[in-house]
């Protein structure tokens, strides 16, 4: 009995229990609502994953100056010297041809005041000496010319003396052919004449006549070898005597030319010292206005990298740092090699400057807010360190609807974060890519020109 009334009991109480979880259940029209809130919220998962989402390459950097000469330099002091004065302070404006330094000499060779007076006195020296190498060289070509002309004279009178000593030499020759003609015959009289001595023809008186015209003849034939001895002696001795002008003038004419040369060889040489004076002298001008270091353009002064009066300082340091006045403001992004090549130089990139706020939707650069508009203008043919590329943008022209300009108060070295703007393509895609890491699609063809420079 007693189990049968605890059965009872447990029986009763599971009924109580199904009774309370039956109010707490949903009923059928609240489980409705919740099936249709469902698939309305998958109906718009599918519709979000079709909307268009804009692929974009990311990447941080710094603001620059779009031209080398509107970025920050440094001026440096072309000679060395001591700081006698500054002209300038930090964060002061300067036009082009201000004075930044005054410099005082430290080198001995030009602590003489009066240098350029004194050189000046060397060049009309040299000046002198060159006048006087030009006189003597024109008093050696005269001369040159008298030893020709008086070497022609000698030579025409030399040649004649040598022709008529060649005509005396054939008349002495032609001579002393008929004379020993003569002679011949008068031996060969004397043969006969003693031929009829002996036949009793001719007396004896008659042969010694004949023998003493024989001994005139040889006599007449000597003489007249000795005269033909003497024209060719004197032919000789004519010969050498034009020998002797000639080796003379060659003589007298080498030594001219060698006065000549020396004469053009020294004033060369007093041309090279005045040219050197006259190098000296416009060096000194010119070394005298560097004591004053002057600004190359309108800038800033950033900041003066010496200090003190009375410092030495080495010729090329850097003294002050620079910063162009009104520079042409650009922002360098870097980026991934990967996303390189997709990169052209028609992109348009939204830009957030470190210190303007700004909300920017990757996929919806339309609707960022705070953002400003640019322009690829250059992408480094190198990487830089870390593997990452450079790309250089400039603001965008003509600037965008209902865009602002980039502001006025920025300044180089600021960071900035970019996006590189690229096609436009369905969020389940852009998903689908992210889940791979596969890099953005092409839009179109890269141009073939991409240059790290102005495109036209």
């Amino acid at each position: 009995m007693g189990k049968l009334s605890k059965n009872g009991l447990h029986n009763q109480h599971m009924e109580d229990l199904a009774v309370q979880s039956k109010g707490e259940l949903l009923d059928s029209k609240r489980a409705r609502i919740l099936g249709r809130i469902m698939t309305i919220c998958l109906i718009l998962f599918v519709i979000i994953l079709f909307l268009p989402w804009r692929q974009t390459i990311s990447g941080r950097g710094t603001v620059t100056a779009l031209r080398p000469e509107d970025r920050p330099q440094t001026i440096q002091n072309q000679i060395g010297g001591r700081i006698e004065r500054w002209a300038v302070r930090d964060g002061q404006e300067v036009k082009k041809g201000d004075t930044i330094l005054v410099l005082s000499e430290t080198s001995q060779s030009y602590f003489d005041p009066e240098l350029p007076q004194r050189l000046n006195e060397q060049l009309e020296a040299k000046r002198n000496s060159e006048q006087a190498s030009l006189q003597k060289i024109n008093a050696t070509n005269a001369q040159i010319k008298a030893l020709s002309n008086g070497l022609r004279y000698q030579l025409a009178a030399a040649e004649n003396k040598v022709d008529q000593a060649v005509n005396y030499v054939k008349i002495d020759s032609a001579d002393l052919v008929a004379i020993k003609n003569f002679y011949e015959t008068s031996k060969a009289r004397l043969a006969r004449y003693e031929a009829g001595y002996r036949n009793g023809l001719f007396s004896l008186t008659d042969i010694e006549s004949r023998r003493l015209k024989l001994q005139e003849d040889n006599a007449k034939v000597i003489v007249q070898q000795n005269k033909l001895s003497n024209s060719r002696q004197a032919l000789i001795n004519a010969r050498i005597e034009l020998d002797n002008i000639r080796a003379k003038y060659q003589e007298s004419l080498a030594k001219a030319q060698s006065d000549l040369g020396s004469a053009i060889s020294g004033r060369a040489t007093t041309q090279g010292e005045i040219a050197k004076l006259r190098n000296d002298i416009s060096n000194i001008a010119v070394r005298r206005n560097l004591y004053v270091v002057r600004a190359p353009q309108d800038g800033f002064v950033v900041k003066t990298l010496k200090a003190g009066i009375g410092e030495n300082i080495k010729e090329g340091e850097s003294i002050v740092t620079l910063q162009p006045l009104h520079p042409k403001i650009a922002a360098e992004l870097y980026v991934n090699a990967m996303d390189v090549p997709l990169i052209l130089d028609t992109s348009d990139v939204r830009l957030q400057f470190e210190g303007w706020p700004s909300v920017q939707f990757s996929g919806w650069p339309s609707v960022a807010i705070g953002t400003f508009a640019g322009k690829v203008w250059a992408i480094d043919r190198v990487s830089s360190s870390g593997g990452k590329y450079r790309v250089l943008i400039r603001p965008a022209d003509p600037l965008p609807k209902k865009d602002e300009p980039w502001p006025v108060q920025l300044r180089q070295g600021s960071g900035v974060y970019g996006r590189i703007i690229l096609r436009s393509v369905p969020l389940w895609y852009e998903i689908w890519r992210q889940l791979n890491g596969f890099p953005p699609s092409l839009e179109k063809e890269p141009a073939e020109k991409i240059t790290d420079g102005k495109k036209g």
